[in-house]
């Protein structure tokens, strides 16, 4: 088993939510790192770690951008990292199956990515690489975010299901 650096430069943690039942608003972290232990053509048995920093979060918008760090929801200040752990692993073909440990604000919850398996393959530099997608729904309540605002027409604000979406590239270096 080897260990993979993920490559941040050319990956993504995205994420979409409901506003006021309307649009879906969208956003990234712009700071994570992570490991996958792993043997090419034994996925099955990979293990992935992957640590976010919290404040790094960007939808575009500094206000909406400054309330997600807040008390209201991630509490940055507090709690200054997002972590997730894989716990297993399924492989059928291309199709991947990742359940594993999700932790915000201190909760812990165990979530499961679908996805893909995009391939292996080297780079002019001589590293190996691997590419995976990935996503999931969660309830960010399910995470004690919980602060909302009632709508005079019914509804909320903000809306409960979180959609996050991985582009993952990771690399091995060069023997």
């Amino acid at each position: 088993m080897s260990t993979w650096q993920f490559d941040t430069a050319h990956s993504s943690i995205s994420f979409r939510v409901r506003h006021m039942m309307f649009a879906k608003v969208r956003g990234h972290f712009g700071k994570w790192q992570g490991s996958l232990e792993a043997t090419p053509g034994q996925l099955g048995a990979a293990k992935a770690h992957v640590t976010i920093e919290a404040s790094s979060i960007d939808t575009g918008i500094a206000d909406r951008d400054n309330h997600l760090r807040s008390a209201d929801f991630l509490d940055t200040a507090t709690f200054p990292s997002i972590t997730f752990t894989s716990t297993g692993v399924k492989v059928a073909g291309d199709a991947l199956t990742i359940t594993g440990d999700l932790t915000i604000r201190d909760v812990t919850r165990s979530i499961v990515l679908t996805g893909d398996y995009s391939g292996e393959g080297k780079d002019p530099w001589g590293n190996v690489r691997l590419g995976f997608s990935a996503h999931t729904k969660l309830s960010r309540k399910d995470f004690g975010l919980v602060w909302n605002q009632l709508l005079e027409t019914g509804g909320a604000i903000v809306g409960d299901e979180i959609e996050v979406d991985l582009e993952v590239e990771v690399q091995r270096p060069a023997a």
